[in-house]
């Protein structure tokens, strides 16, 4: 070997070292200016510093297997891992602590993580762990985030999505989270107008093991958050199982007077009017509704499988949906009747409101299972303990709406709205009684058939819903009771408003038939 050849090698080998070293530097560099415009408020763009971090960690030349790099505020993991990848555990414990992390996190990564990759093309992957202990680069008009944390991860360039198994990302706070409701979400990259994100809760399921943990159960590799919103107060602990009771004992009722009421109307040879076919959708929305109530907690245990619980949340909100349309159909039929006095004439009328009555709740269903899948599963309901400690701490879980803006707008909204309708429909009836009432019999008749009459029209149009919006302060605990009792009885109420009116319209033609049949006797004399 000549002198220039060794030269040239030792001049390489020089440059080749240098160079690694100055490419580990790049993303500390890189945190470090992150780190000046945080405190400087000298914002270049949030999506390019983060995006810029991610190239310089990607791209980074490391000795060993692990990289580790921090600034006040970031701490970066990367690693390089093997198609052999047999799953990887973090937890802040066995980190070097820094001063914003207050408090401990952990991720978990189980082995499904490099399969997709590997079967594309087996080679070394480079994984990323980012922990960002302030919220800044992820401002949006959404609530506070548990302990300002942001827990990231990238598998190489790779989408990574749709594990089988989830990726479990834990937060801890060092006090109870009790008094507020938890939300575990993801970075959704150009999904606002007005900001780079959006935080989103699809593909995400929270949990809460203890009163001071949130556990994250993620199907995808994103950047995670915890959305803190203030709650009311959660349901004390102690009154789970009364309120359970009642809910058992009232659906089974309702279950069997609906039932009941379908099965006597189909065997019945007489030709049923519009009015009562009306009465037998309404019979059949509650009917569904408490069947699928009942077996909502059933479905929400982690041995079920997941879309088992999505379907069965989905048929949930549609048949709760249903059950509100059809109550606003009865009011709304009942307002007709009143107004045309008795002469309605509507071609194909029952066809067209089963259309609404049925269609519109499915639209609305489908439509969001189309767009936001993710916004059905397994929902957690905080339960608080008399103590205030953790052994006091419970979940209940049940299959239903896990995206509280649908919640509000889909269910409270909704129900608000149909709610409000059949109350105004209600007074309207009710006056427009009286003045029937006046004009066919002396003022003092006005007395118990009546009462009931007003009784049967409140059930009839479900003004009882009306109790879900009084779920605060004193009134928490009877609106609790009240709105178990009269809604989980609400299909026997309906059969006993049926029956009395079928029993009163046969006792009245009875009537009217003995006094026709008197009257052609008087004839004939």
């Amino acid at each position: 070997m000549d002198c220039h050849t060794a030269l040239f090698l030792c001049l390489s080998l020089v440059t080749s070292q240098s160079g690694a070293a100055e490419a580990a530097q790049e993303p500390q560099q890189w945190m470090e200016r992150m780190e000046a415009a945080l405190r400087g408020r000298n914002w270049i763009n949030s999506a390019e510093l983060i995006h810029g971090l991610e190239y310089r960690l990607l791209n980074a030349t490391f000795k060993g297997n692990n990289l580790t790099l921090q600034t006040p505020t970031i701490q970066i993991l990367a690693f390089k891992l093997g198609c052999d990848f047999a799953g990887l555990s973090l937890n802040s414990d066995a980190m070097e602590r820094i001063p914003q992390a207050r408090a401990p996190h952990a991720m978990q990564f189980p082995t499904e993580l490099t399969q997709k990759a590997c079967r594309a093309r087996p080679r070394e992957l480079r994984l990323i762990c980012m922990y960002f202990f302030t919220a800044s680069f992820f401002q949006n008009d959404n609530s506070p985030l548990l302990n300002n944390y942001v827990l990231g991860a990238q598998l190489g360039h790779e989408h990574v999505n749709n594990l089988k198994e989830p990726i479990n990302i834990s937060f801890w706070h060092n006090q109870s989270l009790e008094g507020y409701t938890m939300t575990c979400v993801f970075w959704k990259e150009g999904a606002s107008k007005r900001h780079w994100g959006v935080w989103s809760p699809e593909g995400c399921r929270t949990e809460q093991p203890s009163p001071s943990q949130v556990l994250c159960r993620c199907n995808h590799l994103s950047y995670f958050a915890v959305l803190m919103q203030l709650s009311p107060a959660p349901l004390p602990a102690e009154l789970l199982a009364p309120l359970t009771y009642i809910s058992l004992v009232g659906c089974s009722i309702s279950i069997v007077a609906s039932l009941l009421t379908l099965l006597l109307h189909f065997h019945s040879r007489k030709q049923s009017n519009f009015i009562t076919r009306i009465h037998m959708n309404l019979h059949a929305s509650v009917l569904l509704l408490n069947v699928a109530f009942l077996l909502s907690p059933a479905l929400a245990v982690l041995s079920v499988p997941g879309p088992a619980c999505v379907a069965l949340a989905a048929f949930l909100h549609y048949a709760l949906l249903s059950c509100l349309t059809w109550m606003a159909i009865e009011g709304f039929n009942l307002y007709l009747l009143l107004g045309r006095v008795y002469n309605i004439y509507i071609r194909r009328y029952v066809p067209k409101l089963c259309a609404v009555g049925w269609g519109v709740p499915a639209c609305l269903v489908l439509l969001l299972l189309a767009i936001k899948n993710s916004s059905y599963g397994r929902r957690i309901i905080p339960l608080s303990g008399s103590q205030g400690n953790s052994t006091g701490f419970q979940n209940m879980s049940m299959c239903w709406i896990r995206n509280p803006e649908v919640h509000y707008v889909l269910v409270m909204g909704y129900g608000g709205l149909t709610t409000l309708f059949n109350l105004v429909v209600l007074a309207w009836a009710l006056w427009a009684l009286r003045r029937l009432k006046a004009r066919k019999e002396a003022p003092g008749t006005w007395a118990c058939r009546d009462t009931v009459t007003v009784l049967g029209l409140t059930v009839l149009l479900g003004t009882t819903w009306a109790l879900a919006f009084f779920s605060f302060g004193i009134f928490l605990l009877p609106q609790l009771f009240l709105f178990t009792i009269f809604n989980s009885l609400y299909g026997f109420f309906l059969f006993l408003w049926f029956w009395s009116q079928r029993c009163r319209a046969e006792a009245e033609a009875e009537a009217e038939a003995e006094r026709e049949a008197f009257d052609s006797s008087q004839m004939m004399q």
